[in-house]
């Protein structure tokens, strides 16, 4: 399993709650990236746990960003635990968002709930589960509250073999173009689900846009639906995307 997160929300905490002294730091192959990784035995099983880097987004605005993105989407935990600081939910939701594009086997570990009913705040855990399609477990790491639970449902949902996460689905515009740009893309081969080399081909995603224009240049312009550039950046960095009725080429490149 691989823990997923913000930075700061306490997923290097429950990584340690859960694998204590069996753990070893290094670094990712070719990168100056802190690689931690671990083990513990949680019933009839022995679990290795990835401890990934804090990002707020999947785009490459950092090699912390890229190296989590290529491990999800290449060697794909069996198990992907997005840990979210259930104070700052909205916040954290904007990565949530993103690693459901790539359709993991994915569990949700809302952490620092005791913080968020501090301050008044009201979580309604089975609806938010829901409407993500995936199983929320509350947990306050610092006191290991919750973490048993967390391991049952990560154990569960490999034992039932429960189907990937989906994406969210946008306004019927963003569909459309999302709906052509993918059928464009059917025969490029990629580690990546379709939907998702889409979505970041409109973004606008330095890496994605110079690998698929470079190989297969028919992309670019694989419909005449509008769309301009770039997509939101994470919070706190560069600017917004603009929306423009002028006609233009459908996927602009980076």
């Amino acid at each position: 399993m691989a823990l997923a997160g913000n930075a700061n929300v306490g997923k290097s905490v429950i990584f340690n709650e859960l694998t204590g002294l069996h753990q070893h730091v290094g670094n990712w192959p070719g990168k100056t990236v802190e690689r931690a990784e671990g083990t513990l035995v949680f019933g009839d099983y022995t679990v290795d746990v990835l401890d990934l880097p804090g990002i707020y987004s999947l785009s490459t605005y950092s090699l912390e960003e890229l190296v989590s993105r290529e491990y999800i989407a290449v060697e794909h935990p069996d198990v992907l635990v997005n840990v979210l600081d259930a104070s700052a939910l909205e916040r954290n939701l904007f990565l949530t968002v993103q690693l459901l594009e790539l359709e993991p086997h994915m569990v949700v570990a809302l952490n620092q709930v005791d913080i968020a009913e501090a301050r008044g705040i009201e979580i309604d855990f089975g609806r938010l589960g829901e409407l993500l399609g995936a199983p929320v477990i509350p947990t306050v790491a610092v006191k290991g509250f919750g973490l048993q639970e967390l391991m049952g449902q990560v154990v569960e949902t490999v034992e039932r073999d429960a189907p990937t996460s989906s994406p969210l689905v946008f306004g019927p515009e963003v569909e459309g173009v999302i709906g052509d740009l993918t059928g464009e893309l059917e025969r490029v081969e990629s580690p990546y689900p379709g939907r998702w080399l889409a979505i970041k081909l409109i973004e606008g995603d330095e890496e994605t846009t110079d690998v698929i224009y470079s190989k297969y240049p028919r992309v670019r312009g694989g419909s005449r639906r509008t769309w301009v550039y770039p997509a939101p950046p994470p919070p706190g960095r560069g600017r917004s995307p603009q929306r423009s009725s002028r006609p233009g080429p459908a996927y602009p490149g980076p």
